[in-house]
C-alpha cells in the first residue's frame, strides 16, 4: 500500500513526498477552495457506513403451480462476504407478485429462516402474504427490509422463497395470473438488495 510522507522544508511550507519505492511518480491532491476538512487516519469505517453493497435484479417472469412447500424463486438470491463478523447486512426486497389464492413469502439466510413472524399454533411464518386480488389483470408489490446479523467472514447467501396455500393455486412473479398481450398485460421487476453496514 502507498504512503504518503509529509517533510517540513524550512518555513511555513510542507513538501508532500511521493512513496520511496517510487519517487519519480507524480502524486496530485486537490484540496477545495471554500470549505474546511479533515483528513482520515484510518481505514477503518464508522458504525453505520456502507461497506458494499450487492444486488439481484430479476427482470424476467417466474411462475409456479401447486406446490405447497416453501421454494426457491429464481434469481431473488444475492451473495455477500461481509469484511467483519460484526458487521451487519441490510437486506431489502421488492417482489411484484400475482397469484390465484394465497402465497406466503419468506426469507432465508444460507438454510437459515430469518425475518420470521412469531409462532402461531400451524400458521405459516413469512415476512409477506398475499391473496388474489379479485382482478387477473392485475399485480400487487410486496416489500421488506431487514437488518441481519450473520456474525461470519464467509459468503452468505440470501433468497427469497413462496409457498402456495393450496395444491390447484398459481402464483406469477413479474406478470398478471391473465398476462395478456396487451398494455393490461404490462411485466414488471422484483429484487434483492444485500448492504454490508459497519458495526
Amino acid at each position: 500500500m502507498s504512503s504518503i510522507k509529509l517533510k517540513h522544508s524550512g518555513g511555513n511550507s510542507v513538501i508532500i513526498a511521493a512513496p520511496s519505492s517510487n519517487p519519480a511518480s507524480d502524486r496530485t491532491i486537490t484540496l477545495p477552495s471554500n470549505a474546511d476538512g479533515t483528513m482520515l487516519t484510518t481505514t477503518n469505517p464508522k458504525a453505520g457506513n456502507i461497506i458494499q453493497v450487492e444486488q439481484s435484479f430479476k427482470t424476467n417472469d417466474f411462475g409456479h403451480t401447486g406446490n405447497t412447500n416453501y421454494t426457491d424463486i429464481t434469481g431473488l438470491n444475492v451473495n455477500i462476504t461481509p469484511t467483519s463478523s460484526s458487521n451487519k447486512v441490510l437486506i431489502y426486497i421488492s417482489i411484484t407478485i400475482s397469484c390465484g389464492n394465497i402465497t406466503t413469502f419468506r426469507l432465508v439466510r444460507d438454510s437459515t429462516n430469518i425475518a420470521l413472524s412469531d409462532t402461531a399454533s400451524n400458521r405459516p411464518r413469512g415476512f409477506f402474504q398475499l391473496n388474489k386480488t379479485g382482478d387477473n389483470n392485475t399485480c400487487n408489490t410486496g416489500s421488506i427490509m431487514f437488518l441481519d446479523s450473520p456474525s461470519t467472514t464467509s459468503q452468505v447467501n440470501y433468497k427469497v422463497q413462496f409457498a402456495l396455500e393450496i395444491s390447484s393455486s398459481v402464483m406469477y412473479i413479474n406478470r398478471s395470473v391473465a398476462d395478456p398481450d396487451s398494455n393490461t398485460g404490462a411485466r414488471s421487476t422484483s429484487g434483492i438488495t444485500a448492504m454490508e453496514v459497519a458495526a
